[in-house]
C-alpha cells in the first residue's frame, strides 16, 4: 500500500471540514469563513505543510498499517494547532501568515481571538469522533488527557516567551530549552504519541513515539530559531524578523553567554531597544556569527534530529513505508 503524503492531508482536510460543518449554522456561517481562511480552506487559501497531523498519521499507520480512523484524532491537532497560531499572531502582531494577511488585521482583534477559541473547541470535537470509528471511551479520555496537559504546557511556554520579550531579564540557555520543550516539542511529541496510542497498547512502542516526537518538535524549533535571523522571506512566508522584534532565540542567549564584553553589551543595547534599525539587526547577526551562535544553533538541531532518527528505528512497525516516510521527514528537519 502507497503512503501517499498528499492523500493523508486530504483525508485530514476532509475530516476538518465535517467537524465545521456539523457546527456550523445560518446564523455562524461568517465566523466559520473565518475558521477556514485561517486553515487556508477557503478558495483561495494556503494550507501549510501540515506536519503535525502528518506525523501522526505516519506514527499510525506505521504500526496499524492504515490511517482511516485515526483521521479524527489528526483533525484535533491540526484544529489544535491553528488556535494557537491565531493567538500568536495577535501576540506577536505579526500581519503575515502563510504569505497572505493575518486573520487579525482582516476580521479584527476580537473576532479573531473569538475564531481561535473556536478552533479550540472544534479540536474536543474533533476527538470525541474518535468513537465513531469504534475507539473506546476510555482510550479517547487517554488521548484527551494528553491533548489537555499538552494545551497546559503550550500556554505555559508562550507566557515564558511573551514575558522575556517584554522584560529585560537573562535567560539562560537551559531556560531557553525549558520554554521550547512546553511550546513546540510537547505539541508535536503529543501528535505522534497519540497515533501511536491509538494503534497500540504496546507501552514502550508509544514511548518511542513520544521520544521521537519530542527530539523532532526541539530540532524543528531550532531550525526556525536560524530561519528566524537568517531565514529566506520566500521560502518560509515570514520575514526573518525575530531580532527586530527582541525575541530571545537559541542564537541571541547563546550569543549573550559567549560573546566578548564588548560584543555581548553591544548586542544586548540592541535587544533592549524598543525599535532596532535595520543596521542594528545587521549589527546583531554579525556579533550572534562571532560569538557561534549561530553554529551552535546548527549543531544542536542536528543532535536533536539524529536523537529523533535515533528513537525511530527502536519502535516497532508494520507499515515500512510509512517508517520511511516519517524518516525524511526527520532529515528534512533541518533547512537553515
Amino acid at each position: 500500500m502507497t503512503t501517499d503524503l498528499d492523500l493523508l492531508i486530504a483525508d485530514t482536510e476532509a475530516e476538518i471540514l465535517r467537524v465545521i460543518a456539523a457546527a456550523e449554522d445560518e446564523r455562524t456561517t461568517e465566523l466559520y469563513a473565518m475558521v477556514r481562511y485561517h486553515l487556508g480552506l477557503d478558495r483561495d487559501g494556503s494550507r501549510g505543510k501540515r506536519i503535525r497531523p502528518l506525523l501522526g498519521l505516519l506514527a499510525y499507520r506505521s504500526i496499524a498499517g492504515e490511517h482511516q480512523r485515526a483521521l479524527p484524532g489528526a483533525a484535533a491537532v491540526e484544529l489544535g494547532h491553528n488556535f494557537s497560531l491565531v493567538h500568536d499572531d495577535i501576540e506577536d502582531r505579526d500581519v503575515e501568515r502563510r504569505h497572505r494577511p493575518a486573520l487579525w488585521t482582516v476580521y479584527g482583534v476580537a473576532q479573531a481571538i473569538n475564531t481561535g477559541d473556536t478552533l479550540f473547541t472544534l479540536s474536543r470535537i474533533a476527538l470525541y469522533r474518535l468513537r465513531d470509528e469504534g475507539f473506546s471511551d476510555s482510550r479517547v479520555l487517554a488521548l484527551m488527557r494528553l491533548y489537555d496537559e499538552t494545551c497546559l504546557a503550550l500556554s505555559e511556554g508562550q507566557f515564558i516567551d511573551i514575558w522575556t520579550a517584554e522584560h529585560d531579564a537573562a535567560m539562560s540557555v537551559d531556560h531557553y530549552f525549558d520554554m521550547i520543550g512546553r511550546k513546540t516539542a510537547a505539541l508535536i511529541a503529543a501528535s505522534v504519541q497519540a497515533g501511536a496510542m491509538l494503534a497500540t497498547d504496546d507501552e514502550m512502542v508509544i514511548d518511542a513515539y513520544r521520544r521521537f516526537g519530542w527530539a523532532l518538535g526541539l530540532a524543528f524549533q531550532l531550525n526556525d530559531d536560524l530561519l528566524g535571523i537568517w531565514g529566506d522571506e520566500q521560502a518560509t512566508g515570514k520575514e526573518p524578523s525575530d531580532l527586530a522584534k527582541k525575541k530571545k532565540t537559541l542564537p541571541v542567549i547563546y550569543a549573550l553567554e559567549r560573546a566578548t564584553a564588548g560584543d555581548r553589551d553591544q548586542l544586548a543595547a540592541i535587544v533592549r531597544r524598543s525599535e532596532p534599525t535595520p543596521d542594528d539587526v545587521t549589527e546583531a547577526r554579525a556579533i550572534i556569527e562571532r560569538a557561534g551562535g549561530r553554529d551552535y544553533t546548527r549543531m544542536r538541531a542536528r543532535e536533536y534530529r539524529d536523537e529523533a532518527m535515533e528513537q525511530l528505528e527502536r519502535a516497532g512497525v508494520v507499515d515500512g513505508e510509512a517508517l520511511e516516510r516519517l524518516r525524511l521527514i526527520v532529515v528534512s528537519a533541518i533547512s537553515a
